[in-house]
């Protein structure tokens, strides 16, 4: 080896030597910079605790560095402390431990909205209505929300006593609840709205809702279903492969479905369908708004770029973004964004977010006019890229899934709105099954298709409901309840079919007067207006 140096050039050797060490001192030295900022940090945190002028709270401290250096990234790169990540554990998992219940605080007692379907609560026989006025023999008249959670939740098997007032009968009634798995489900209903047309609501993307979907399906088909609307208005995203393995039950081949682009090679992935469904040929109109994001938006996309379906609505949140959850050792946890997705005809959804204050703002702000969008010349003037469909329509990128019909949703006046933000509607049907709870159940005798199309509220009830909430400081604006009077009286209707009939009633009762479904199922309907697309 020394023969060998000896007969390279000293200069030579030199470089060789210097680029040698350059290599390996490099990953050093870039080590040693960020532990010397890490160390920074370490002593401002230091000496603020030890010599600022009053007491200070460390761990606040921390995680005020945490989000103020993740506020110069992405709106949606964060910091989650660590009771907010166990609760969003269990959000993903799609299950807890508990008795299954759905319920509301009202004048400090605990007020049954709804035993979860199946679950330990409604087995015992615990109705709607019903008020929690003693946990073990404990009062629980007065108890904030998150009280009462941790105290009826617990392990599978173990039992808790329940005191129950009913107000149909003005009797207490002692039960005793055996807590078991209840599951969160991402599918909030699935129900057939005709002979031929299947409807089902997704909520988020966890890790059940795979399973829940081709549950649904199933079980639609058997019923008769030939046409699907699939809602996701208002889901918020989740779990990228749920959006991927969703998207598959509806498109076939090898097509592509997704992919992601990063700085780090490993994040970069492309998602093809892999399956064969036999949901790929049924016609399916998908419906979005501004609520709509990421993962909802990958389907929608996937959806619109192979024109596998229609897109109706309004147009989508725009999070093209990926975030990967990283645990700290305190149980809090950070979502980095890691990589950019993309729909299969390469449109990036992410909106621009130059300005975090507007970002959120604008999504929910947009004015839309109502139009038939097929070829998409509502963005026409956009100065976003364009790209192009499978069979050549134009569609845009870099600003959510605009809809191939765009549907508003409908504006509330402010009386609608402060009847809704102060609880009015339910409150109201509370009362009203309170006092005629047995009457109303005896004259529909469980005929769900009666009540929606029978039911109406006599001259009588609307006066009485609109002294009920000028007695909850809802002042009566006579011009403002004409012009929701529709909207207002259908959602009085669907808070007393959930009642009655739990969510199948609900949604039954407000799809009747839902703009958005209403223009998906005429599209359905009329074959027509589905031309130049896949499902003829």
């Amino acid at each position: 080896m020394i023969k060998y140096f000896k007969n390279i050039p000293l200069l030579t050797l030199a470089i060789i030597i210097g680029v040698y060490l350059g290599l390996k001192l490099s990953r050093y030295i870039s080590i040693d910079e960020n532990q010397r900022e890490a160390n920074k940090i370490s002593q401002i945190l230091d000496y603020t605790e030890k010599y600022y002028v009053d007491s200070v709270n460390s761990k606040k401290l921390v995680e005020d560095a945490i989000n103020g250096m993740f506020s110069s990234l992405d709106p949606h790169t964060s910091y989650i402390d660590a009771e907010e990540q166990k609760l969003s554990e269990v959000e993903f998992r799609g299950n807890f431990e508990g008795i299954g219940v759905e319920f509301q605080i009202i004048d400090d007692t605990i007020t049954v909205v709804s035993p979860i379907t199946g679950g330990p609560s409604e087995l015992v026989g615990i109705f709607s209505g019903d008020r929690i006025i003693k946990i073990n023999g404990i009062s629980c008249i007065g108890w904030k929300n998150d009280k009462v959670i941790k105290t009826l939740r617990g392990s599978k098997g173990t039992k808790v006593n329940l005191t129950v007032f009913r107000p149909s009968n003005k009797k207490e009634i002692e039960f005793v609840v055996t807590r078991d798995k209840i599951n969160l489900n991402s599918v909030d209903i699935s129900l057939m709205t005709d002979n031929e047309t299947g409807y089902i609501y997704l909520t988020r993307f966890a890790e059940t809702s795979l399973d829940e979907i081709i549950d649904a399906l199933d079980k639609l088909q058997k019923k008769g279903m030939k046409k699907l609307i699939l809602d996701l208005r208002n889901n918020p995203g989740g779990l990228l492969n749920q959006a991927f393995y969703i998207s598959d039950l509806f498109i076939d081949g090898n097509k592509m479905i997704v992919y992601t682009k990063s700085r780090i090679k490993n994040f970069n992935e492309e998602f093809r369908a892999e399956k064969t469904y036999p949901y790929e040929k049924i016609p399916i109109v998908v419906l979005v708004n501004s609520g709509s994001a990421s993962a909802s938006e990958i389907v929608a996309g996937a959806i619109q770029d192979w024109d596998r379906g229609l897109i109706v609505g309004e147009t989508t949140f725009g999070k093209g973004l990926v975030q990967r959850p990283f645990e700290l050792n305190d149980g809090s946890a950070v979502r980095i964004t890691i990589a950019k997705y993309f729909t299969p005809s390469g449109r990036q959804i992410q909106r621009n977010y130059t300005d975090k204050e507007k970002y959120y703002l604008q999504a929910f702000t947009r004015n839309e006019n109502e139009q038939d969008n097929l070829n998409h010349q509502a963005e026409k003037d956009s100065s976003r890229p364009k790209y192009k469909t499978n069979s050549g329509r134009i569609v845009y990128g870099g600003g959510g899934i605009t809809p191939d019909y765009i549907i508003d949703a409908g504006r509330l006046t402010n009386f609608s709105v402060e009847l809704r933000k102060n609880n009015i509607f339910y409150l109201f049907v509370r009362k009203l099954m309170d006092a005629n709870g047995n009457v109303i159940r005896n004259k529909f005798s469980n005929d769900i298709d009666k009540f929606v199309n029978e039911f109406t509220f006599s001259e009588n009830q609307i006066n009485e409901f609109i002294k009920f909430a000028e007695n909850h400081k809802v002042k009566f604006n006579s011009k403002e309840f004409n012009l929701d009077k529709k909207y207002i009286l259908n959602i009085l209707k669907a808070f007393l079919a959930r009642d009655l009939f739990k969510r199948e009633g609900w949604y039954l009762t407000m799809l009747k007067n839902d703009n958005q479904y209403q223009k998906a199922f005429s599209l359905l309907k009329n074959n027509q207006e589905m031309k130049g697309l896949l499902i003829k």
